[in-house]
């Protein structure tokens, strides 16, 4: 049991508010407000409710799930029973559907605020309290800068243009605050914001905690990092990337400098410790978690609500729902040429028409092992497991590949049948081997190429070392697999053009399923012509669905502000560009 899971009950008490038979001047009984749960002993179930809200939101219309970012990219499918299952869904990722009126899109606006809205209830009710009586004042209010600042930016990387308010904003004055201002030429303004709760957060919290899911000082620099990741890619109200701020990167390679170097971190020994239930809170490259449980007292456990949807049709092991399905094309990105490195022009060239023969005829980056659930092969490294073709629900447009990474064995402890399969098995938030690919792309953007290769080299090497589990019950690996370290002048020219391939390549992989490639696409600069090649290869591909698949540069970089929120403004905000 996570111990930060065990305060959700309380929570819950602490923010209901009973009915009452009629308004008085008077606080009404049994009605919770920040005067009556500002003290010593109340103060932590506010702080918890906080925590509880990002990980824990509804499944469908509310939670940002890291791998509805990956239906928008190249390296899934949306999945499901069919194009109509989810309709919204298939809106965004052909992007020429998607509109202000798309389904299952203001909820996610509404509930990463109403986290907002916990935390400056949360901050405002810590500054209340004397140090003295409550000694950890300092450290929760950090906590809740972080975690506002968490909710923030994944509203920054969604909707682009967002109002930012803090605690000592009142509520009848949030709906006042512009999503973009009149004159802003970007909206640095907002990152520096976003930025500056992190770095709040960082000059208070500790280097370690005693408790799992509560943020570290590397957690917040690990999230500055990420700000001026995007930061330094700067871009104009249509969306272009203009320039690239050196001075920028150079601030986020001595943040990601300070995380490396503290000495806390390291590369897990095998890639599949980053993915199992048994290594929650123990991957020794796991910089924050959030925290997930099953017997802990409630009636189902303090459960992922992000994952459900994505264990494969497969009875009678998983009996739902089959969404987020491997592409073809991201298959296709982890075969190696004879040399055991990427193919980078010509890797989606040939067809995946004869599952077995296909990947029998081929050598493959062991990554793909632990990304992508492959017929004829093991789920989830359950050696005594095939997965079966059977476990896809709508193979004709979808494929037969499940995502492995956020989904468990079929007889995890962590495992609750509710219909759909949801799991507590913890998500990682943030990663060492992120802190090192960022340095990597930071360096070669800096003109340093030669000190990001052995960068990447130590993760391709942890890739290598990771093929234990992708064997048989005979031990025979389950498929050829084959890397190698870049070696300039043998097996590469390690130009700045080449380094530059090899990172995008590099975080393609590492990443693949984990709702990073698509921010990245967005974040370089490149989602127009890299998504659209993507639609004009698939779409002859028996995928008759993207016909309707069209990235328009300007627009569909970000979602549109929800129509329901540009109503509630009454005027206040602008739309994103190009709806």
């Amino acid at each position: 049991m996570k111990k930060i899971s065990n305060y959700l009950f309380l929570s819950i008490i602490l923010l209901s508010i009973a009915s009452c038979k009629k308004f008085l001047d008077v606080t009404p009984q049994a009605v919770v407000t920040e005067g009556n749960v500002s003290t010593p002993d109340n103060i932590d179930g506010l702080v918890i409710a906080a925590y509880a809200w990002l990980p824990h939101e509804g499944i469908i219309n509310q939670k940002l799930s890291p791998w509805l970012a990956d239906i928008k990219s190249d390296d899934s499918y949306k999945g499901g029973g069919g194009i109509g299952d989810q309709i919204p869904w298939y809106q965004w990722e052909v992007f020429s559907l998607n509109t202000p009126s798309t389904g299952n899109n203001d909820g996610i606006w509404y509930a990463e605020y109403e986290g907002v809205s916990r935390c400056n209830t949360a901050i405002r009710a810590l500054n209340v309290l004397d140090a003295s009586t409550y000694p950890q004042k300092d450290q929760r209010i950090a906590e809740m800068k972080f975690l506002r600042g968490y909710f923030f930016l994944d509203l920054k990387k969604w909707f682009k243009w967002i109002p930012y308010f803090d605690e000592n904003v009142m509520n009848d004055s949030i709906a006042k605050i512009p999503n973009r201002p009149a004159d802003a030429q970007n909206d640095l303004d907002i990152w520096q914001h976003i930025y500056d709760d992190f770095a709040a957060a960082a000059s208070i919290l500790p280097p370690t905690q005693t408790e799992p899911g509560r943020p570290t000082k590397y957690a917040a620099e690990a999230e500055m990092l990420e700000c001026l990741m995007w930061m330094a890619y700067e871009q104009d109200i249509n969306n272009k990337v203009v320039n690239i701020n050196t001075e920028t990167l150079s601030k986020a390679l001595t943040i990601a400098d300070d995380i490396i170097n503290s000495g806390k971190y390291s590369l897990a020994p095998d890639f599949a410790i980053n993915f199992l239930f048994d290594y929650d809170n123990k991957s020794p490259e796991s910089i924050y978690e959030w925290q997930y449980s099953h017997d802990d007292g409630t009636t189902n456990g303090n459960l992922n609500g992000g994952t459900p949807l994505n264990a494969p049709w497969w009875p009678p092991y998983f009996s739902c729902c089959d969404f987020h399905k491997a592409s073809y094309n991201m298959v296709n990105a982890f075969k190696v040429d004879d040399k055991g490195i990427p193919i980078f022009d010509d890797f989606n060239n040939e067809e995946i028409t004869n599952k077995q023969s296909y990947f029998a005829n081929n050598e493959w980056d062991p990554r793909i092992g632990h990304t992508v659930a492959i017929p004829g092969l093991p789920w989830k490294y359950q050696q005594e497991l095939l997965f079966d073709s059977s476990g896809a629900r709508d193979p004709a447009n979808y494929g037969y590949f499940n995502s492995l990474k956020e989904n468990v064995e079929s007889n995890s402890p962590g495992l609750v049948n509710l219909f759909w399969m949801w799991n507590s098995k913890n998500e990682i938030a943030i990663r060492y081997d992120r802190i090192l690919l960022q340095k990597a792309e930071i360096l070669i953007r800096l003109g340093r190429e030669k000190e990001a290769l052995p960068i990447i080299n130590s993760i391709r090497q942890r890739a290598a070392n990771s093929t234990g589990r992708l064997v048989f019950s005979n031990g025979k690996p389950t498929l050829d697999y084959k890397i190698s370290l870049y070696q300039d002048g043998i097996n590469c020219t390690w130009t700045k053009d080449f380094a530059w391939k090899a990172l995008m390549w590099e975080d393609r992989l590492e990443f693949a399923m984990e709702g990073v490639r698509w921010y990245d696409l967005v974040r370089w600069g490149v989602a127009e012509p890299v998504l659209n090649a993507y639609f004009a290869k698939e779409y002859p591909r028996n995928r008759s669905w993207m016909k309707d698949g069209k990235f328009t540069s300007g627009r569909d970089e970000f979602m549109p502000i929800p129509q329901p929120q540009m109503n509630y403004s009454f005027g206040v905000y602008k739309q994103n560009v190009g709806y």
